[in-house]
């Protein structure tokens, strides 16, 4: 019913709790099911001058698929461009998940809905906001 990987990231998640004084913060939640989710970034530069996902932290209050989906997109962020952080898409996190019922569908991309958002309060604080 679901896949190693969902058992694995759901198990040994990484990257759990908050950053103090994060530079953004996400808050996703969905009623119907009751999953909870927040993303919380601390951006940095690299060797290029491009602004970076230098740390991430997530709480979730979820089932395993919520669970696993924010430990699984915190590590694929991490270190990367906001740009590049913004190209991941709702199949890329299935993908990486593998095998899950489809009606947890909606739990596997509620982290990137979190992401989205902390990236957008970072631009929002730093007067980048994208209209």
């Amino acid at each position: 019913m679901y896949s190693e990987k969902i058992f694995k990231e759901f198990r040994h998640p990484k990257n759990i709790g908050e950053i103090k004084n994060p530079d953004g913060v996400g808050k996703v939640g969905n009623p119907v099911c009751g999953d909870v989710m927040h993303i919380y970034i601390k951006v940095g530069k690299n060797k290029k001058g491009e602004e970076i996902i230098k740390n991430v932290r997530f709480r979730t209050f979820g089932c395993i698929v919520a669970i696993a989906n924010s430990s699984l997109l915190t590590k694929m962020v991490k270190g990367k461009s906001l740009k590049d952080a913004e190209k991941i898409t709702k199949k890329d996190l299935i993908k990486g998940l593998g095998k899950m019922p489809p009606i947890k569908y909606h739990c596997s991309i509620l982290a990137l809905d979190a992401l989205r958002k902390a990236i957008q309060d970072y631009k929002n604080k730093k007067g980048k906001a994208v209209k």
